[in-house]
């Protein structure tokens, strides 16, 4: 899109029911890098009205995970603006007085019929290997006669559904689909409880807060075409839809716990930056065109664009997200890293009481992190009095003839000197390969082994210094007995 977008206005209106979900992440990004990218409002909406699935604290992880990722809102909890706070448990009069309108136009009607009995339809026509929906039987009430039954009976209001005819959503990722009326379902709008359904309180809100686009999930791709409906039954204007591809595992099944982490959280308790998280959803359905792949929040406004968003699934591949968020840690300003870097050790409780070998010790696991989660346990050789466990490949290299024989003519020179530095250990090598005849990875990969329990990791030289003579030979005598 190379024209001009006027007044734009969209929402992020999360259901606070738990963490939140990596994709729900993602559609608040791309109505924040749409708002942003064309001056617009980003609102912030708590869809509230759902009591039985709330999770007491679920807002407040909501609002602290925007902060953490840098997605402020406009208008919302905590927002002074002048439709604000948008909370729609604080908002049922305005549903009600809808919903009466509805009713009175002849596009709804009360809905007297029990759960055993719509269970029992339920059942008749699962039987039979139709769609469950509703059958109707409160259609064709008098609106005097409903509202005669509404004094002394529980009821549901519904929304009427032509029975004929088709309804058409446009989306700008879709463009036209199409949907034949007489396979809706006629929509509960509000419940026996008096609180509006999503349907009707969603579409009511985006009218009120005047939202121009409404970017979500594809999940909601078929309740559109009753949002449709309602606009018209209101006779408002509809806003632009756009539904967003579903966030998919490496099987190409849809995203879900089963397979491995979904929650937001999650990615933060394991040390992912917010900058990498955002650069990775950002990608997941959508490109700039090129094969750039590291975005900055500044590049991702200046280029994103609806018309360059997928309709295909997109796969979450962990792996990916390991590479970017490990770039994202290199490229750090070395002082914010080894602040942070230092707290999560401290968290650990692992400190060794001196500032300056603590630097040392992150500074040298910095290009072996993808994340900082993997720091405790990348430290412990630092820590550790003994190798607490070796990978199945630094177990193959000790298990091999010549690494005996290495390892104890490197524990021999040790013992010769007083001190260890880098270059007095490149020294000692080369002592050692002289002595032995071994070079190139058979010299250095069971050294390498037998110090850190892994054959990749930080630059082994760094690693020595930092240890130490004692250290060094408690390691090597570790493997050799």
């Amino acid at each position: 899109m190379n024209r001009r977008i006027e007044n734009v206005r969209v929402r992020f209106a999360p259901s606070p029911t738990g963490f939140v979900h990596v994709g729900s992440l993602r559609t608040a990004l791309y109505n924040f890098l749409f708002a942003r990218k064309y001056d617009g409002v980003f609102v912030l909406r708590i869809e509230d009205t759902d009591r039985e699935r709330f999770t007491e604290g679920a807002v407040e992880n909501l609002l602290h995970t925007l902060s953490w990722a840098g997605l402020d809102y406009d208008e919302g909890p905590e927002k002074d603006g002048p439709y604000g706070p948008y909370f729609q448990s604080a908002r049922q009069e305005i549903y009600l007085q809808h919903a009466d309108i509805l009713l009175e136009r002849g596009f709804a009607y009360r809905c007297f019929c029990s759960e055993d009995r719509l269970e029992q339809v339920r059942t008749r026509q699962l039987a039979r290997k139709e769609t469950p929906r509703y059958d109707g039987k409160c259609r064709d009430l008098s609106l005097r006669e409903a509202s005669d039954r509404a004094a002394s009976e529980t009821f549901v209001i519904r929304m009427k559904i032509p029975q004929d005819g088709v309804t058409t959503v446009k989306d700008l990722i879709r463009g036209e689909v199409t949907f034949q009326n007489n396979v809706l379902d006629d929509q509960v709008l509000v419940k026996s409880d008096g609180h509006p359904t999503y349907h009707l309180a969603n579409v009511v809100d985006d009218h009120l807060m005047q939202i121009s686009h409404v970017i979500r999930g594809e999940e909601w791709l078929l309740s559109t075409p009753k949002h449709v409906l309602l606009y018209e039954f209101f006779n408002w204007p509809q806003p632009q839809f756009a539904h967003l591809p579903l966030l998919l595992n490496p099987d190409r099944s849809k995203l879900s716990k089963r397979q491995g982490d979904v929650a937001v959280e999650d990615y933060r308790q394991k040390g992912y930056l917010p900058q990498a998280l955002l650069n990775f959803v950002a990608l997941l359905g959508w490109s700039r065109g090129d094969d750039q792949e590291i975005f900055s929040k500044a590049d991702m406004i200046a280029s994103f664009d609806l018309d360059r968003v997928n309709k295909s699934g997109a796969v979450f591949n962990l792996e990916k997200l390991d590479w970017m968020n490990g770039l994202y840690i290199r490229n750090m300003e070395e002082s914010d890293y080894i602040q942070q870097a230092g707290e999560i050790l401290k968290n650990a409780h692992l400190d060794s009481g001196d500032e300056e070998k603590n630097r040392k010790i992150v500074l040298t696991l910095r290009n072996s992190i993808n994340r900082f989660g993997e720091l405790p346990k990348r430290a412990g050789l630092f820590f550790n009095d003994l190798i607490t466990s070796y990978t199945d490949d630094a177990q193959e290299w000790l298990h091999k003839n010549a690494s005996k024989i290495v390892l104890t003519a490197l524990k021999e020179e040790l013992e010769k000197h007083e001190h260890i530095d880098r270059d007095s250990f490149k020294s000692m090598m080369k002592t050692v390969q002289d002595k032995t005849a071994v070079k190139g990875k058979d010299l250095w990969m069971p050294v390498r082994s037998a110090i850190t329990g892994m054959t990749a990791g930080p630059e082994l030289p760094q690693v020595i210094e930092i240890l130490g003579k004692d250290k060094m030979i408690r390691f090597l005598q570790q493997v050799l007995s």
